[in-house]
């Protein structure tokens, strides 16, 4: 079965996820990770979440670790098809380790990697500090609409959005409350860790600074730090935008639950006109 054809017959089936897992390392996209710009290309969040709970599950993974940063390289766009999974430990100490995860289209090179520092979780409890002000909760504002998308399905339409600074069609930055409308696979209970790595890609978007219609601002990257586990359902990303006239942006975004603050996200920019090539 082809990659159009399979996506096709989830569809069909009505599973409800971004993934179907299709058994450890091979996983399904649905027609819920098509990204806005590209009808057969995925949204960078969805992959992002799948390569963190890689990492996260992977056989012989200790319990007593967390993930505390995670850096991605996106090769080349997500394509919307069967996708493998695999793991590899890079650095193994008492303390820390290091693993990276790569996610390639079915028989072909990677098209996105992550490494991932883990650290070992105290046996005995620290002081806490917790930096930063509280945000106004999601329950306090209504749902805000995605930019106009050209499809009916694709991640627009899996997360429910709610701006408490800012909207996606508004200059400037932006403070966002986002939650997964769907499992990120099929049949799964969602982790905390997936609600964050779903939504810490849309940074970009949620404070873009240039008219979407006239200019790309592609991240070729995305670095997640986190010092809290998450919490909860929704998760918000309060971004802004710099952009030198060379062309080279950063989207840099604190990070929260609604607990408080849980760490932060950056994304380097290529920022062109419309018409010019991204990858």
């Amino acid at each position: 079965m082809g990659a159009e054809s399979a996506v096709a017959s989830v569809a069909e089936s009505g599973v409800a996820g971004f993934y179907e897992r299709i058994d450890a390392g091979r996983f399904l996209s649905t027609g819920y990770t098509r990204g806005p710009w590209d009808s057969r290309s995925q949204h960078a969040g969805p992959p992002a979440a799948l390569l963190g709970r890689a990492i996260e599950e992977r056989p012989g993974g200790r319990d007593d670790m967390r993930i505390a940063r995670i850096t991605y390289e996106i090769l080349r766009p997500v394509p919307i098809g069967p996708l493998e999974l695999t793991t590899s430990v890079l650095r193994a100490g008492r303390g820390t380790e290091v693993v990276e995860a790569a996610l390639a289209p079915a028989g072909a090179a990677p098209v996105m990697l992550a490494r991932a520092l883990r650290i070992r979780v105290a046996g005995e409890p620290v002081p806490a500090v917790v930096p930063g002000p509280q945000l106004p909760p999601p329950g306090e504002v209504g749902p805000t609409p995605f930019f106009p998308v050209p499809w009916d399905k694709g991640y627009h339409s899996a997360m429910e959005t709610r701006f408490t600074e800012g909207a996606f069609l508004e200059p400037g930055p932006g403070t966002c409350w986002m939650r997964m409308r769907v499992p990120l696979v099929a049949g799964e209970e969602p982790r905390p860790l997936d609600r964050v790595l779903v939504a810490a890609d849309s940074g970009n978007g949620i404070s873009a600074v240039m008219d979407f219609g006239r200019y790309l601002f592609v991240n070729g990257d995305l670095t997640v730090h986190l010092h809290r586990h998450p919490a909860g359902e929704w998760v918000c990303v309060q971004a802004r935008t710099s952009v030198d006239a060379a062309g080279i942006g950063l989207a840099d975004a604190r990070l929260h639950d609604e607990k408080g603050p849980i760490g932060r996200s950056a994304q380097s920019l290529f920022v062109a006109p419309r018409g010019e090539r991204s990858q």
